[in-house]
């Protein structure tokens, strides 16, 4: 009789079946609901690309450059020097007031910071076609990226300021916590005024020609940057925080060189840049789809 012995069987030595890749994220491009101002999910998601932008644009700033970032407070130093001669000596205007060129410079860093961030995103579509015509991305984007440079500009600019402030013996206040909500409202007037510019230039060139001129106007418009709330009157003081730089500018002076914030100014300031933000968007809104047709 023959006996057969079964031999336990072999481990399976065959490899492990692959996983499946995992499943690409399918992004879809349609047209966005009319009620819909700012996709925010589709802003953060680019991110990473208005972060590229910004930096790009302050690299190219200064770069093959001899004074460096010293050229960031040219424009607000250049000014205060010419009020404070023209102004503040020929003018009599800081008569009796040695700390006049500190509070000038406490106005037109601020503007320098306004007028640059206006300017830079109201010509950052038309500086930008290449761009716009072959690639896909949240066109916001791009007059949002023009504020990287204006911003390192204002932050030397405030170190600046700082350094003279110590110079003249003035010792910063409790007020100095509101300089970034000062900033703030400053920043979002000029991302009301220059989303609004970024269309219409792109729609009507004229308007990149206007621009510095306007600029150039509004700056003496706002007449905090180099005068006294208190050379008006009560009529006056109550119109001019209708300028949405007006507001923001003198709370920034009054938050570093101490003194009470205008809350009725800086308040009324704000709404008008928030209303001045929404009509930016809205006409953004209707007219980036032709963007890439007429740049």
């Amino acid at each position: 009789m023959t006996q057969t012995t079964l031999l336990p069987s072999e481990p399976d030595l065959a490899l492990p079946a692959a996983k499946p890749p995992a499943p690409r994220p399918i992004t879809r491009i349609g047209p966005k609901p009319r009620w819909q101002l700012v996709d925010l999910r589709e802003l953060w998601a680019a991110r990473e690309l208005l972060f590229q932008l910004a930096r790009r644009d302050v690299s190219v700033r200064f770069k093959q450059t001899i004074f460096g970032f010293a050229w960031a407070v040219v424009p607000a130093v250049s000014t205060m020097l010419v009020f404070t001669v023209f102004l503040g000596r020929l003018g009599k205007l800081g008569e009796g007031d040695p700390l006049y060129p500190l509070f000038v410079l406490g106005g037109t860093l601020p503007w320098a910071f306004f007028s640059s961030a206006v300017a830079a995103a109201g010509n950052s579509l038309l500086n930008n076609q290449g761009l716009v015509t072959k690639v896909y991305f949240p066109r916001l984007i791009l007059p949002l990226a023009a504020f990287g440079t204006p911003a390192v500009d204002l932050a030397i600019g405030c170190g600046l300021l700082f350094a003279l402030m110590a110079w003249y013996g003035v010792v910063p206040t409790a007020g100095l916590v509101l300089l970034p909500l000062a900033a703030a409202v400053l920043a979002l007037a000029a991302a009301g005024v220059g989303i609004l510019l970024s269309a219409l230039i792109v729609a009507q060139r004229d308007f990149r020609f206007l621009l510095g001129l306007g600029l150039q106007l509004w700056m003496f418009a706002t007449p905090c940057i180099y005068l006294k709330p208190e050379t008006f009157s009560d009529d006056t003081r109550a119109l001019l925080p209708l300028n949405p730089a007006y507001g923001p500018i003198l709370a920034f002076r009054q938050s570093i060189l101490g003194g009470p914030i205008d809350a009725y100014a800086l308040g009324v300031s704000a709404l008008v840049s928030v209303l001045l933000l929404f009509v930016g968007l809205l006409y953004f809104r209707r007219t980036e789809r032709s963007f890439a047709d007429v740049i």
